[in-house]
This record gives structure tokens, sequence and C-alpha cells, in this order.
């Protein structure tokens, strides 16, 4: 699993966010490791935390020399983000040789324009940020526009959940027969849903949409066969759901067999999970790159959603990174 020239011990740590999902990533490389290979363990990381809200990570064993991947997906609120720079700082000031910032979801990234007048770039903003503290690189995974890469001035490497959702598509496929379409929920989606029809061989449907205002749509105009076909819609985010669910509803009323949606990052903010409770949708498939919610009240509207684990990914893409070995092969699209 590990290479013998490499001359600096790999540490992984997770801060609070995403701490389970590190421990499924440090599962899965101990299974791939070799049997003459010491276990990976995740290292020690406190975090204090004081009554006016500030926190301070400190590192509880030593790191020096060594590469150390901090786990950290940095959705709402902020503090998740301000606790992934304030470990990379601590990690730099404590002689790390090499950080290397994991952020399954990366928050802001639909921040990544100037689309009206006198606003911020906040994808922009945190990879400035990112580079301040020290980071040496990221792996990220479904960034919201590819070209977030270049506001970054270190190597990016970037994943793509369609690894594992391609699989499950063919096997949805196999059941559906030949009735299998992929939909992209507006204009923007629509590259990627052209690959993920690419790869399997089955039509597009483009739903165009038009927004009343931010995080409310006010109509959607499907573009391409629907009556009878078996429809999966294809995305990044789900927010507050109402894209989806309006897509969703929409695409049945013109006459789809099923609806099925596949999103990455599960953010579900506001009505979210309300919304895809009452929606025509049959399943939604989502990563655990951001946890679904421990609310009882939001966990009883979760019968719906199928969670796919990235972490064998990621752990793939670690072992690869901290060997020097090209993961241009993990591109699926």
């Amino acid at each position: 699993m590990l290479n013998d020239f490499h001359k600096h011990r790999m540490e992984l740590f997770a801060c609070d966010a995403t701490k389970d999902f590190a421990l499924k990533v440090v599962e899965q490389m101990n299974r791939m490791k070799s049997p003459d290979e010491p276990e990976t363990h995740l290292g020690k990381l406190e975090i204090s935390r004081f009554s006016d809200g500030e926190f301070q990570p400190a590192f509880t064993e030593s790191i020096r020399g060594a590469t150390c991947f901090i786990l950290q997906s940095t959705y709402p609120s902020a503090d998740n983000l301000m606790e992934l720079l304030l470990t990379i700082d601590a990690a730099k000031r404590a002689s790390a040789n090499k950080v290397i910032a994991v952020i399954p979801y990366f928050g802001w990234a639909r921040q990544d324009r100037k689309d009206r007048p006198r606003v911020s770039i906040g994808a922009k903003v945190v990879a400035n940020m990112l580079r301040a503290v020290g980071t040496d690189s990221v792996m990220v995974c479904d960034l919201h526009a590819d070209q977030i890469q270049g506001f970054f001035d270190f190597p990016v490497n970037h994943l793509y959940a369609a690894i594992d959702f391609i699989s499950i598509l063919k096997k949805i496929q196999v059941e559906c027969g030949n009735t299998l379409t992929i939909a992209a929920p507006d204009m923007g989606g629509a590259k990627r849903a052209n690959a993920y029809a690419k790869r399997l061989h089955c039509p597009v449907v483009i739903c165009h949409k038009t927004r009343a205002r931010a995080n409310v749509v006010e109509r959607i105009q499907p573009i391409g066969e629907v009556e009878g076909r078996d429809i999966v819609i294809i995305d990044d985010i789900i927010d507050t759901a109402g894209t989806l669910t309006a897509a969703a509803n929409e695409l049945v009323k013109r006459g789809a067999k099923s609806v099925r949606a596949f999103a990455t990052h599960a953010v579900l903010s506001g009505p979210a999970y309300e919304r895809i409770e009452a929606s025509s949708l049959t399943e939604v498939y989502v990563t655990d790159t951001i946890p679904l919610s421990k609310d009882p009240e939001k966990v009883k509207l979760q019968g719906k959603f199928r969670v796919v684990s990235l972490a064998e990914t990621f752990a793939r893409m670690i072992l690869k990174v901290y060997n020097y070995e090209p993961i241009s092969g993990e591109f699926p699209l």
C-alpha cells in the first residue's frame, strides 16, 4: 500500500464535522493495506471550545515531519471552515512537512463568479484563506463548477461521486430496460447530465428553470422526451430542494413513469426534507460528504434517502496522493 521510498510518515486527522466520515475512510484504508503493514489510525486532535464561541485546535501527538491529511467538509455554519483553517495553521506551526486539506464538500462553491454587481466571489476568498494558512494541496469532491480549481495556487485533486453512482445507475438501467433517461434540473447541470447519459447510452432531458428570487423557483420547463420514461435527475447539491422537487413534480405531471435523484452533497437546508417527502420522487441517492440530519423530526422524513458512502473512494485517493501515484484513471466520465 505504501511506497518504500516515502520519507515522510502519513497522519490523518479529522475536524469535528467530518469525524464519522473520517473513521470510515480509515477503516477502508486498513482494508487496502498488505498484511505486513501497520494499521492506519485517526490522529489525536482536540478542539477546545470557549464560552464566547471561540475554539482552538491542538494536536496531542507529534506531527513533526509528517504528511498530514486533515478532513473537514465546510458546510454551514462558517465555524466548520474556521476550524479547518485553524487546524491547518496548527499543523504548519507543529512542523508538519506537508498539509493536505481533504474537503469532501467545499462550501461557498456556488459563489464562483460575479453574477451581479458589487458581490463577493466566495469560492476565491476561501481558496485564498487556505493558501494563507499554508495548505500544500486540497482534495475535493464534485465542485459546483470545475473552473473553481483555477482559484487555487496549489494542486487540487478533484474527485467525482460518479465513480460510485455509475455502478448503481447501471443496476437501475437493467431494471428499467430502455426507458432510463438522465435529466438535468436546470441548464447549469446540462454538461453533467450529458456526461452521465453518454456513459449509460441513454437520452437526456434538460429542465429550463426560471427563479422568482434566490431559492425560489418560478417555473420549470422540461426539454426532451418525458412520457413513459424512468427519469434520474443528476445534480451536485441539494440545498432547499426547491428546484429538484419542482422538476420531479413537473416530470411526473408530463407522464414520467418514475423520477429518482442522484446528488453528491446533501446540504438539505430549510424545508428540504419536507419538500422531498411530499414530492413525486421515489428515491434520492446522496453521499456521506455531509451527514444527514440526526434531528428526530428530520429522521422521520428520510424514507426516500439512500446514502452512498464515498469513504472507499477517498481512502484510495488519499493513498494515491501520498504515494505520488496518478489519479487520472479515476475519472469515470
